[in-house]
């Protein structure tokens, strides 16, 4: 027997413009989502976790994973009031099992989650994608934020490039890079006005790689015996983008970081959720080798392509393009999946914008329909190939 990727995608609930009907014909069994509206650090009611599930199998289809649990900011700096969020934490685990549910992905980015500049940058083939614009980042560090001693952080070519962008943007342009920063993308759950993020910033002075790694570790040696207590398996989102930004510490963009983690906290319970779209902007990091080192600690699966350039930008391109080597990675999760005789439960991740979906306002970013669909479609024709072709034995 062949053990096959569990097919899901990620859904936002009652006001998400792509209904689970939509999700279910598209292919998949399972669904992805959140309580968003529980604000950051509250504790997921056994009756609010219901209602989500019992919407969602009413549907025909299964809440196979929550993404995300948010991890609140005090938590990650250990300051204000992050003992009663841990406990918190420990309370929604507990909650979410007892209603089924055993998968939580969630991440340890500092203030802000995902980060792209554009939304809606065109393709040559007239479709949508998200972008990350590393000028445009830098000029709005230096230039709209004006963050102290940010100029110490870049190169003077990065500099130059974003003195001239900013120097030539139109106010349109320089807002669209503001909102996107500041506002936060889907499941991000915080937005900021300028003068809040930069009290955000302040709150992690003191605050770099080592401090952060170890409040990681801190976090994990409180919730992991009520995750292994409950059967509940954590599974970290690696750093979006996977390298530092606006100053902050980012500690999940690397091999060196998985490893690290499942050698802070041994347990079997504590892994990953394995997006190749993140680790994949880095050259650094060999996709195919991190699923065959790390596949015992693998619990969820966001396969998507990201193209990089030298400079330090990228856009998501095509499931089955770009610079991460999709068979060869889905290769990898299926010998994982039968050394474990399990199946991983996977969602195609940010899809274009495209065909009548490009009429469509963009509501979630990434998240429209008939580009998933096709990456899902694509994902799924490569998996049936490898095992058909009896590679797996």
């Amino acid at each position: 027997m062949a053990y096959k990727m569990e097919k899901t995608m990620r859904w936002y609930g009652p006001k998400d413009p792509v209904s689970l009907a939509d999700i279910r014909q598209a292919g998949a069994t399972g669904i992805v989502s959140a309580l968003h509206h529980v604000p950051n650090g509250e504790i997921w009611t056994k009756e609010e976790i219901r209602t989500r599930k019992n919407t969602i199998e009413s549907a025909g289809l299964k809440w196979s994973v929550v993404e995300s649990v948010p991890v609140h900011e005090n938590i990650k700096t250990r300051s204000g009031d992050f003992q009663r969020n841990i406990e918190n934490y420990k309370t929604t685990l507990e909650n979410l099992a007892s209603e089924g549910i055993h998968i939580v992905c969630y991440n340890f980015m500092p203030i802000l989650d995902w980060t792209r500049t554009e939304l809606a940058w065109t393709l040559p083939n007239g479709a949508k994608a998200l972008r990350f614009e590393k000028k445009e980042v830098v000029a709005f560090d230096l230039f709209m934020l004006k963050r102290k001693g940010a100029e110490k952080e870049y190169t003077p070519q990065e500099i130059q490039k974003a003195k001239e962008f900013y120097e030539n943007a139109s106010e349109e342009t320089l807002k669209r890079v503001n909102d996107n920063i500041l506002k936060g993308l889907p499941g991000s759950e915080e937005g900021y006005t300028m003068e809040q993020f930069q009290a955000a910033l302040d709150s992690y002075q003191g605050i770099g790689h080592a401090e952060l790694e170890r409040n990681l570790q801190l976090f994990l040696d409180a919730i992991l015996p009520i995750a292994e207590k409950n059967g509940v398996k954590m599974a970290i989102h690696p750093d979006d983008p996977p390298f530092d930004v606006f100053g902050l510490p980012r500690v999940m963009s690397t091999a060196k970081d998985m490893k690290r983690l499942i050698s802070d906290n041994n347990s079997p319970n504590n892994g990953f959720t394995f997006c190749t779209g993140s680790y994949g902007v880095r050259a650094d990091n060999d996709l195919p080798a991190m699923v065959e080192e790390f596949g015992d600690h693998i619990h969820f699966i966001h396969l998507r392509s990201t193209r990089r350039d030298v400079d330090g930008n990228f856009y998501e391109d095509d499931h089955l393009t770009g610079d991460v080597p999709m068979e060869a990675v889905i290769h990898q999760i299926l010998k994982v999946q039968q050394k474990r005789h399990i199946s991983i439960p996977m969602r195609p991740d940010h899809g274009h914008q495209m065909l009548d979906d490009i009429k469509k306002p963009i509501v979630n970013p990434g998240y429209t329909a008939i580009g998933r669909l096709k990456g899902l479609a694509e994902i799924r024709g490569v998996e049936a190939g490898l095992i058909y072709s009896g590679i797996l034995k």
